[in-house]
């Protein structure tokens, strides 16, 4: 793979390639029979979380840089989003394609206007460091999860209009391990 260590793996939406990220701070894009078609480089740490334009045509990258960037396939960065204060760990793209999301180790998701490029609301908080999010196929909400052992789900129509006492549908739904 080339990465010592791999931590992002996903399939572009028409399924002919897939990018992989990892500790080598480097996301790589493959064909389906294995081949190298592209490195892309400009991450300054570990690549933790891809995503695909639904088109194919851009790449989504988190990054323990604090950092979330898009490229186009060619690898020539075109966007760095910048807000976070530790590592990003997980990205999702909306299914409209407005929003990105991401949850960070700073205990915060955070919403991205795709047109503007910049952050839209207020940080969504947790207690602890966060690992993952997920958006539905409808995406009306946001649900994401972490170090705290609670999954919260928010109302991603309500956090853009910043009524950040009445964000969160959920009050938690507790992790028993």
């Amino acid at each position: 793979t080339g990465h010592r260590w791999v931590l992002a793996v996903k399939y572009s939406p028409r399924g002919d390639k897939f990018a992989s990220g990892g500790d080598d701070n480097i996301i790589r894009v493959w064909s389906m029979d294995g081949e190298l078609l592209i490195e892309i480089k400009g991450h300054d740490y570990w690549v933790n979380s891809l995503c695909w334009s639904k088109d194919g045509a851009y790449i989504f990258s988190a990054s323990g840089d604090r950092t979330i960037r898009k490229w186009p396939i060619d690898g020539k960065e075109l966007i760095v989003l910048r807000g976070h204060t530790s590592p990003v760990n997980s990205i999702c793209l909306s299914p409209d394609e407005r929003h990105l999301v991401s949850a960070s180790e700073d205990c915060s998701v955070r919403i991205w206007d795709l047109k503007t490029n910049e952050q839209a609301g207020d940080p969504l908080l947790h207690d602890d460091a966060l690992l993952a999010l997920a958006i539905p196929s409808d995406g009306r909400y946001i649900a994401s999860a972490g170090l705290d052992k609670k999954i919260y789900v928010w109302s991603l129509e309500v956090a853009l209009k910043q009524c950040s006492n009445q964000v969160r549908v959920c009050a938690y739904i507790a992790v028993v391990a």
